[in-house]
């Protein structure tokens, strides 16, 4: 391992088909005024939402309701649950739909107080206190791995910037629920973009670094499982296996373990935010949109980890071929693999126009990790994938 690290993951998971029957012994951890919070109503086209609520009330909860969480979470959205949290003395948020809803929910538990906690604690970084209100969560959507971790991700209409933070443990969901049946009702669309936004997050892990350690491996192995298990969900779309397997993968692709003990990336990740800043598009969408421009223009700065991609994701043949093939190859086979599953390769399907391009470029964050990238880099990337 290159780096030293410490490692603690507070979160609580309850896998399964039978999963919601925790919730009762959780709800019992907490005072009675629970913040139910959720997006635009598919929770109660599937039946949960009747489900969670008469569990709330059974355990003598006082429910308010934060509902129409949109994706890509508003931060006006944010601050409506917020006013409520302080209005009625919140005691729990919890938080039922996909990553957009959980990462909300985590944006309201500790912006209590704060007169403009995006600037505060999105574009300043401001520490925040142990203070937050609570959060767990009733996955419904496979992606960001939310239900596990710190992040959250908000759009500020007004300032036109989509930006993430990493909370510390304290502020991670105290407990998640899973159930891979909840996610049967999304449509293919939110599936595939749900599942290469998982594949992102891993590749933003993999692609750094020349160091051979033991996250490499797990992340592969990673990679692996979600690539095979897509394939059978998206022709049989009630696979329980492959559903529950996306759904682990997805947890453990960015509950913060996989990525310890070597440099990260997440330009693509960083360019993708800006792009859904300016269109509102699918998060997962953007991501395999972006990648495949992105990984065509760093490869060659970390061409020995793209070689290995290709031989041990895509099984590409190396023989008689140079090591710039080789990588190139497993490039294309990421972008067959895109294709392959209904995915979006150009961001012009998204919203995107030419005259955005340049805005979207020099708003977004230089990083990156085999090498740093500038705007006028990114705005090329963006080009080529529009």
């Amino acid at each position: 391992m290159q780096y030293d690290f410490t490692y603690y993951n507070p979160t609580r998971i309850h896998f399964g088909k039978d999963s919601l029957n925790y919730l009762s012994s959780e709800l019992k951890n907490y005072g009675s005024n629970v913040l139910l919070v959720y997006g635009g109503g598919s929770i109660k086209k599937i039946g949960l939402y009747d489900k969670v609520i008469a569990i709330l009330k059974e355990c003598n909860k006082n429910i308010f309701e934060c509902p129409n969480i949109t994706p890509n979470p508003k931060l006006k959205d944010m601050m409506r649950g917020v006013k409520m949290i302080e209005t009625h003395h919140i005691d729990l948020i919890l938080a039922v739909g996909g990553g957009s809803v959980i990462d909300c929910a985590k944006g309201m538990s500790v912006s209590i107080g704060l007169e403009d906690p995006f600037k505060e604690l999105w574009l300043k970084q401001k520490d925040v206190t142990t203070n937050n209100i609570p959060v767990g969560s009733i996955l419904t959507m496979v992606g960001t791995g939310s239900e596990f971790n710190g992040g959250s991700v908000i759009t500020d209409e007004d300032r036109k910037i989509k930006m993430g933070r990493v909370f510390p443990p304290h502020v991670y969901p105290k407990f998640s629920i899973l159930n891979p049946e909840y996610t049967y009702s999304v449509s293919e669309y939110q599936m595939c973009s749900g599942a290469f936004d998982v594949l992102s997050h891993l590749m933003e892990q993999y692609f750094s670094g020349e160091d051979d350690n033991v996250s490499d491996y797990l992340i592969e192995a990673l990679m692996k499982s979600l690539i095979t298990s897509l394939k059978v969900a998206i022709v049989d779309r009630e696979n329980y296996e492959a559903r529950s397997n996306i759904m682990w993968v997805a947890s453990l692709a960015l509950n913060t373990l996989v990525g310890k003990g070597k440099t990260q990336d997440w330009e693509v990740h960083n360019i993708e935010h800006q792009l859904g800043a300016y269109t509102d598009c699918a998060h997962g969408m953007g991501l395999a949109a972006i990648s495949v421009p992105y990984y065509k223009h760093i490869y060659k700065y970390g061409l020995k980890k793209f070689v290995r991609f290709a031989e041990n994701i895509f099984n590409v043949d190396p023989q008689g071929k140079t090591d710039d093939e080789i990588a190139l190859e497993g490039i294309e086979a990421l972008r067959k693999f895109i294709e392959d599953s209904h995915m979006v390769l150009h961001i012009r399907e998204l919203g995107a126009t030419e005259e955005m391009l340049k805005d979207i470029a020099y708003s977004t964050v230089e990083g990156g990790g085999y090498k740093k990238v500038t705007h006028e880099e990114i705005y090329g990337i963006l080009k080529e994938a529009y």
